[in-house]
């Protein structure tokens, strides 16, 4: 079968650095080409270096990009820009930084045809309209005048998907498109693309970290780590036999673990949650008088022991996070009770609610927005020790706690003095759990984080996460929609459908014997090893 598409011998440096060393592949008509490897290995640089999209300050060394043959280096910009979108397009890792947020959905996708087609406006209206349709996007006629805010995540990468599919190109690059995603939607999204990629003959250069999605959607794997492209397989050859220690490794990590946790039920509650209600008024018309609410979380009761973990499970949109922000007392319209170690926070007034800031604490889903980029890890880590006065206020003293934090949390001493832009996605999570640990809690609320991490990131955060539970007699409440951790990491799960919980138990008890469908349905939805 004919390549679509050969990379030979591609190096990429910055300054003297070669970030891209020397590597090659071949993707044939109507595969689909997986890259797979960990934050920073060059998978994006690879794509970028295709689109010809590389920032000013990185140069291509050596090497040629083939485009059917026709060498992607050789042809001018203008050029160029007939190729974008027309024969290679891309789907990039996340949408809502990649759509326009101050123009419609339906007129980004008809500036892509209108580059490139030729159709009149009536025909390009059309053809939108067919592409949102194609890709599942209901009411895709209303849906042509909305804007990126008002789409969930889901419907926000199909209008990437239908964006790419415009101009019915030869090879689409496909740049971690589910990493953000519920595995409800990540599985509607990867069976999308299935489809369309057997309808239209579609060649896939697919870049994730997610062993479990490469083993449902390659035809052939390639490895990469530190710019270098370690080993090239077909998917049942690399599953069977990996050759590479690094891709056993990979694959290693990947593996959802077999054993769960054994727990018993715990009777005394460090966190009880009666009846918690959360409803948002929907407000309409001039005046914006309200005219119904936003159940986001409808009537649910939890208990969290000292020293357990409770992970809540469910979709996006699915009250989750706004449990967590509820705990937090960071949201005024509540019903019910939180009571933390026999103190009901609800009845608290803002002056009463200090000393508990200090025992709840939270790590956020974003390791990237959730730190000041103007700050250095030490005065990061600082800030809620002097504000919520922990320990001694000498500023000495707390140099010395907080480089301890950081080495226990995997890090280094001199990490001290830098700033978030200078860390992975990992290392990143690893400052928010030292920030968290800074000031002594009890409890701490991890919001999803582990789901924007590497396979061998994950087990690492996941592991000082249990370390420092059996340490420090810490509880958590784990949010997440990724099933296949809760095996390791929690005791209970609770799972939450729309606001309410659907079912609930000891992890075992509910993955081994689920009884609801929304449950069954999330369990089958998780791609599998």
């Amino acid at each position: 079968m004919k390549n679509i598409l050969t990379v030979k011998n591609l190096s990429l440096k910055v300054q003297n650095q070669e970030l891209l060393k020397s590597i090659s592949f071949e993707i044939k008509r109507g595969e689909i080409f997986a890259l797979v490897g960990e934050s920073g290995s060059g998978k994006s640089l690879t794509s970028l270096a295709i689109m010809r999209l590389l920032p000013d300050a990185l140069s291509v060394s050596s090497g040629d990009i083939l485009l059917n043959d026709d060498s992607l280096f050789s042809i001018s910009e203008f050029d160029m820009q007939k190729v974008r979108g027309r024969q290679i397009a891309m789907i990039f890792q996340e949408p809502m930084t990649a759509l326009n947020p101050v123009m419609t959905i339906g007129e980004q996708v008809a500036e892509v045809i209108r580059l490139h087609l030729g159709l009149s406006e009536g025909e390009i209206n059309a053809k939108v309209v067919e592409l949102f349709e194609e890709v599942g996007l209901k009411d895709a006629k209303e849906r042509y005048a909305w804007y990126p805010h008002q789409l969930s995540g889901g419907q926000k990468q199909r209008v990437m998907i239908s964006m790419a599919l415009a101009c019915e190109p030869e090879l689409l690059i496909a740049d971690e498109p589910t990493t953000a995603l519920d595995v409800t939607i990540q599985a509607q999204v990867l069976a999308l693309l299935k489809e369309i990629q057997k309808k239209r003959s579609l060649s896939i250069l697919f870049i994730t970290h997610d062993m479990g999605v490469v083993a449902q959607m390659a035809d052939t794997i390639a490895v990469m780590r530190y710019g270098e492209i370690l080993e090239i397989a077909k998917k049942e050859d690399f599953f069977r036999n990996p050759t590479h220690p690094y891709s056993q490794s990979l694959l290693k990590d990947a593996l959802p673990s077999k054993e769960f946790r054994h727990s018993e039920k715990v009777q005394d509650a460090l966190l009880e949650i009666k009846d918690l209600k959360v409803y948002f008024p929907i407000k309409k018309g001039f005046f914006k008088r309200t005219v119904g609410h936003t159940k986001a979380v409808d009537g649910i009761s939890l208990n969290i022991p000292k020293g357990k973990t409770l992970a809540l499970v469910g979709e996006s949109g699915s009250g989750k996070s706004t449990i967590g922000t509820s705990i937090l007392q960071l949201i005024e319209s509540t019903e019910g009770s939180i009571v933390f170690d026999g103190v009901d926070l609800t009845k608290l007034s803002q002056k009463e609610l200090l000393p508990y800031r200090k025992k709840v604490q939270i790590i956020f889903q974003d390791p990237y927005s959730a730190l000041n980029p103007r700050m250095t890890i030490g005065e990061i880590i600082r800030e809620g020790m002097v504000s919520l006065k922990v320990g001694l206020q000498d500023k000495r003293v707390q140099d010395m706690v907080i480089k301890d934090l950081l080495v226990k949390v995997g890090l280094e001493f001199e990490h001290f003095y830098r700033y978030p832009h200078e860390f992975s996605g990992g290392q990143r999570q690893r400052i928010g759990i030292a920030r968290a640990l800074a000031v002594e809690p009890e409890l701490i609320i991890c919001d999803e984080p582990t789901s924007a991490l590497d396979v061998s990131v994950r087990a690492q955060v996941l592991e000082l996460l249990k370390s420092l539970q059996e340490e420090k007699g810490l509880s958590y409440l784990f949010i997440t929609h990724d099933l296949s951790i809760i095996r390791t990491i929690a005791d209970e799960v609770a799972v939450m459908k729309e606001g309410k919980i659907v079912e609930q138990g000891l992890v075992e008890e509910v993955m081994e014997n689920s009884q609801d469908e929304y449950t069954k349905k999330l369990l089958a939805s998780a791609p599998l090893l």
